[in-house]
């Protein structure tokens, strides 16, 4: 998005006055090379870019990685530096691509190292609409000439798709490492049409000789029959520019072996090569393969697995050669073998083992929202895996397969998941769970392809795809968009019948009410985790509707001149607490903006509600907030005569609780939308990631409000009654629910107990479902009941965190170490 602008475009500078120009004038004049504003216009975040710090930052907490920020005033563009100060901003998805910010606070820093280079330093700012008012009014970004400094041609170096920052080479994407980020991923690139000396080449079975004599080998000449994932292993201190890896698969007439892509190959190579490409390599080195990688599954093929060596490419010592090889070139009398696959129907997925991997082809029903979640094992700097749940059917079975699906360094694919996709997934794993019904997960060795990249894929000619193909035929497309779903909350597998909690890590850990409120705190964008918690059910009320958008703006999307200490460079500023940001209570589009921030979580609430079924009416208070100011703060609990219950005595509970952890209900992000073709581009930015990068493509229409029977707001008393916190339950009510596939349906009583035990409402079809009052009259079983609670966190963006009820597990049902 920053382009590359040539010299001649800044000297074409515009007539119209331009902030950013007056800003760098400004900034040109001023001694100390610093910049303070406390009005300023806004201007347009277009690109978001982030790196591996390689600098040391001076801050009571480590900064592993830095971000430019590319804005626009309509007029000019500049990148400029975020200061780490403001990283959180980004963490949380407050500042973000598409939107208009206020800067309040710059400065100028100049190159030490680099005759000619500078840039601006981006220390505050006020973040303002979600949705720009300045890009409509921008024909093509790319046009508008780059911003430099008077002297600093220089930089126009570093506005290309190259880092502000010293030493550093490359971006990395926004949310995840291992997806190719960046103009310096090549992907089209005429092969060889040269004649090749095959006269002389080794074969990958006599490899093991080469390297127990040491001897130079010969060209090899293979085809790739499998691609795995990239892998990034950057960190800070690592002298290494483009520190990646990737996996291949090889094999020639005498057997297969793993080929290795190192570093600075990678950029080059990485997305040329693909299932099916033919290579001739020169200068190759030969290593000894760790004993403990994992490995896709070849055994399909029949083929003798070299397991104990593979062929590694460097950049350098040596440097290898790498020919691709023209499909017409290919000779039959080279004995290379076909691209084989092994496709299991959803009707043998039941019959089939644990751990077993196969490939499989569907037609998508539901798209699951992308989410993110920090990975296993890693030692390094946080890093996060982009995943989504996906239902596709094949015809062989009432239920569609459930694959949970990570990114496989193909955004441009996973990024456009969508119903009525045809759906290729290879080298996925069975998983079985105890309470679910078998579902899919992808490995690092899995590729996923939709319809629009099927073409020449070596799988179009498979019995398997042909059958499916062909069943596709007989369906009616209005059929199946009916039953089509998007984005929403979906978790799986179910938790079991009985809570354990083991030795071992337990896939939901037992956490206290103070690391709860940690977890909160440290949640990143569309991050989720499962925690469980000891305590009490004191309260639940039920809510007809989810809250809008409106509803769910607060002012700590914001940095407001209140705030600007906490921002500045002379500070660390930490992330917003969950009693600073993650409020109850909402706010009218005419409220004045100041006033947010006061909705705050409080250590001593009270509420005069009687300890039975009630119909309250809307209630408010009076109370100051931060900045001294008197304001009505809205009950949310008692509004639209919401029935509720609480335990008697729960009102002088209260104003004993040292905190109190208020999400506020359920939110329109929470509720799954129907699949409409025609609002597709609509649905489908919804459910992924917010792009690092802004385009001028027609802004898609605001999703209309999702249409939900309504919800329970809990309020769960730590087990130490020190600190509460509200959660939402949100039952599955009907089939149609994408949460209904694969969920144990035993019959129970509709208590609420049995509800939150089960989290559906029984029967899901054929018969009329109990109404909330029904089942609340029920919740006095509650009282005093010692309970367990699986809660699902997710930051949803801004201030809007997600906290669900799971399931709740009465203390027979738990089993201790």
């Amino acid at each position: 998005m920053e382009g590359s602008s040539s010299c001649s475009s800044m000297l074409s500078a515009p007539r119209q006055p331009s902030f950013l120009l007056s800003t760098l004038e400004r900034l040109s004049n001023t001694p100390c090379l610093k910049l303070s504003a406390q009005e300023a216009p806004p201007v347009a975040v277009i690109a978001l870019r982030r790196y591996l710090s390689e600098q040391a930052v001076d801050q009571q907490q480590p900064v592993f990685y830095s971000y430019d920020v590319t804005v626009t005033d309509g007029s000019w563009r500049a990148k400029c530096f975020l200061h780490p100060s403001l990283n959180h901003l980004v963490h949380t998805n407050t500042l973000r691509t598409g939107s208009d910010i206020s800067v309040r606070q710059c400065s100028y820093v100049y190159n030490e190292r680099r005759l000619g280079c500078g840039y601006i330093c981006v220390e505050a700012l006020v973040c303002d609409a979600e949705k720009s008012a300045l890009l409509p009014g921008v024909d093509d970004i790319r046009s508008l000439p780059v911003l430099v400094k008077p002297g600093m041609e220089r930089s126009m170096l570093l506005h290309s798709d190259v880092p502000l920052q010293p030493d550093c080479r490359h971006y990395l994407p926004l949310w995840n490492n291992d997806d190719p980020e960046g103009d310096i991923w090549m992907s089209d690139s005429p092969s060889s049409e040269t004649v090749l000396d095959v006269s002389k080449v080794a074969l990958l079975g006599g490899l093991e000789s080469y390297l127990r004599y040491s001897k130079k080998p010969y060209p090899l000449l293979v085809k790739i029959i499998h691609k795995s994932r990239l892998r990034y292993y950057g960190r800070p201190g690592l002298k290494i520019h483009y520190p990646y890896q990737a996996y291949f698969e090889v094999a020639d007439k005498s057997g297969i072996m793993s080929l290795v892509l190192w570093n600075d190959l990678c950029p080059e190579f990485y997305q040329r090569l693909s299932v099916g490409t033919v290579l001739y390599l020169q200068n190759y080195a030969l290593k000894k393969s760790y004993s403990n990688k994992s490995r896709p599954q070849m055994s399909h093929y029949g083929m003798t697995n070299f397991t104990s060596t593979e062929i590694s490419l460097n950049y350098r010592e040596p440097a290898a050669v790498i020919t691709i090889v023209s499909p017409k070139s290919v000779q039959p009398q080279w004995g290379l073998p076909e691209v084989s696959y092994q496709f299991t129907s959803r009707s043998e997925l039941e019959n089939l083992p644990g751990d077993y991997v196969c490939d499989v082809i569907g037609l998508v029903t539901f798209a699951g929202r992308v989410e993110r979640v920090i990975s296993k094992g890693n030692k390094g700097p946080d890093k996060y895996w982009s995943y989504r749940w996906v239902h596709a059917v094949d015809g062989t079975f009432d239920q569609p397969f459930i694959l949970e699906l990570f990114s496989t360094s193909h955004p441009e694919i996973f990024g456009h998941i969508c119903p009525m996709t045809y759906l290729v997934c290879t080298q996925m794993r069975v998983c079985k769970v105890e309470g679910s019904q078998p579902y899919l997960s992808s490995s690092c060795g899995t590729e996923i392809f939709i319809t629009g990249y099927h073409k020449g894929q070596p799988y179009v000619g498979d019995p398997r795809v042909k059958s499916f193909i062909q069943w596709t035929k007989t369906l009616k497309d209005n059929t199946v968009m009916q039953k089509s779903t998007v984005g929403g909350y979906y978790c799986y597998p179910h938790p079991p019948r009985f809570f354990k909690q083991t030795a071992a890590k337990s896939p939901v850990p037992l956490v206290s009410a103070a690391d709860l409120k940690k977890e909160l705190e440290t949640l990143q964008y569309r991050e989720h985790k499962r925690v469980a918690i000891q305590g009490w059910i004191t309260a639940v009320r039920y809510t007809e509707a989810p809250r809008s958008s409106e509803t769910q703006t607060m002012e700590g999307n914001e940095v407001s001149d209140d705030e600007q200490e906490q921002v500045g460079p002379e500070q660390q500023a930490s992330p917003p607490t969950v009693k600073q940001t993650f409020a109850g209570g909402s706010l009218s589009p005419s409220s004045d903006r100041s006033s947010a921030n006061i909705l705050k979580i409080k250590n001593h609430q009270s509420e005069t509600t009687p300890s039975c079924l009630n119909r309250g009416s809307a209630s408010s208070k009076r109370h100051r907030n931060t900045h001294g100011r008197e304001e009505e703060e809205v009950d949310q609990g008692q509004v639209c005569n919401a029935p509720f219950w609480e335990i008697s005595g729960w009102s002088i509970q209260q104003q004993e609780l040292s905190e109190r952890l208020c999400q506020g209900g359920l939110h329109q992000d929470s509720i799954f939308r129907k699949f409409v073709f025609d609002e597709r581009i609509t649905l489908m930015q919804w459910s992924n990631l917010q792009p690092g990068q802004w385009t001028s493509e027609p802004i898609a229409d605001p999703i209309p409000p999702a249409s939900c029977p309504g919800y329970y707001q809990l309020t769960i008393l730590g087990i130490n009654k020190q600190m509460a916190v509200d959660a939402a339950f949100f039952p599955v009510g009907n089939v149609g629910d994408p949460r209904a596939v694969g969920l144990p349906q035993d019959p129970h009583n509709n208590t609420m107990l049995s509800c939150l035990s089960s989290g559906f409402l029984f029967p899901l079809s054929g018969a009329a479902l109990p109404q909330p009052e029904e089942i609340l009259v029920t919740a006095s079983e509650l009282e005093d009941m010692h309970l367990v609670c699986v809660l699902d966190l997710c930051h949803l963006g801004g201030n809007q965190v997600e906290v669900l009820m799971n399931k709740v597990y009465k203390f027979t049902e738990v089993f201790p170490d």
